[in-house]
């Protein structure tokens, strides 16, 4: 079915942006009548100047379409991106006037960095956490990191990050981290360990509000899940035997209390072109999500579908590495 859903995802993709208002073709007549107007001031001849503008842009117009590829039919159009698309030649930016493949892979560094740390740092402390949580069930602890938890679960990442920069980053408070970016202007300057800790430093903050939505589920669907596998019979069974409580849980309920994480591991690919907009935009962060946003304002058809059909085949991916990965854990399952 993955040929099918990209199929359908880029046709209704490519049709719905081509038909939303405010095409790059408008974009640049509306720039061109703008300068027009800022030119011809005003003055009595303004009539013959708006006629002189209507008459630039109808004189223009037929070559703008034949310029962004707007001279064709719109389903002729998509049959020319779907077959360029083979070769990764999704065309020329409008915006940077560059390739969109190289527009892209220029923004890969920022979100790659940030979305595979923020997955290996949830995993390593969320599991542990989960399994402790769920042996210390109802205890003290328990209750006070669930609290916790809840608490940093309600609050908006754009309302965290903005809560983050004004008590430690030099607002009203604390100026213990940088406020945008992703390195000091010397930082070419460094030494290898310099330039780590310099990356560091200004990594610790937007890492948080990128963590923050899935640090609290991934922690309560780990310890539920162990919860529901220790009341099982062949939990019971293990107990029975006289195996240690530690032996019961960490050996035997663990591994099939993972399966249900493994549907977020296999996500991981989607961290290439999961860059958040609004937490780039925060920090003043490069990446993959600001792309995005700026390409939607300016109508740049040609990197918005480069970004959904690159971004629509790496999470296919992901949910078929999922799948494989459920055979990992669990061999008893059989997909057919």
């Amino acid at each position: 079915m993955m040929v099918p859903t990209l199929f359908g995802v880029t046709i209704l993709s490519f049709v719905i942006i081509n038909l939303a208002p405010g095409s790059p073709v408008e974009q640049k007549l509306q720039q061109m009548r703008w300068s027009g107007a800022m030119g011809s001031g005003a003055s009595a001849a303004g009539g013959s100047s708006r006629m002189g503008e209507a008459k630039v842009s109808a004189e223009v117009l037929e070559a703008l379409n034949k310029q962004y590829g707007f001279d064709k039919p719109l389903l002729t159009r998509y049959a020319i991106w779907l077959k360029n698309i083979v070769t990764l030649d999704f065309g020329t930016s409008f915006t940077y006037d560059e390739p969109v493949i190289d527009v892209i892979v220029s923004k890969f560094p920022v979100s790659i960095q940030f979305g595979v740390l923020s997955l290996i740092l949830t995993y390593i402390v969320c599991i542990p956490l989960g399994i402790t949580k769920a042996i210390k069930n109802n205890s003290f602890f328990d209750a006070t990191s669930s609290f916790f938890l809840f608490i940093i679960y309600s609050i908006p990442p754009l309302m965290l990050g903005v809560l983050l920069m004004v008590f430690f980053a030099g607002g009203s408070y604390f100026n213990w981290f940088p406020i945008a970016g992703i390195s000091s202007e010397n930082y070419d300057l460094l030494t290898f360990m310099g330039k780590v800790i310099d990356r560091a430093h200004h990594f610790i903050l937007p890492l948080i509000c990128y963590m923050v939505n899935s640090f609290t589920v991934l922690t309560m669907l780990m310890k539920n899940t162990l919860l529901d596998e220790v009341k099982l019979d062949y939990v019971r069974t293990a107990r029975a035997k006289g195996l240690d409580e530690k032996v019961v849980v960490l050996k035997h309920a663990l591994r099939n209390a993972l399966i249900p994480l493994v549907t977020g591991i296999g996500g991981f690919l989607g961290i290439f072109l999961g860059g958040s907009m609004i937490i780039e935009t925060l920090f003043s962060l490069d990446g993959i999500g600001l792309l995005g946003y700026k390409s939607a304002l300016s109508r740049d058809y040609n990197v918005l579908m480069a970004l959904i059909f690159i971004s629509s085949l790496v999470s296919l991916l992901g949910r078929l590495i999922s799948d494989l990965l459920y055979l990992v854990v669990d061999p008893r399952i059989d997909f057919n």
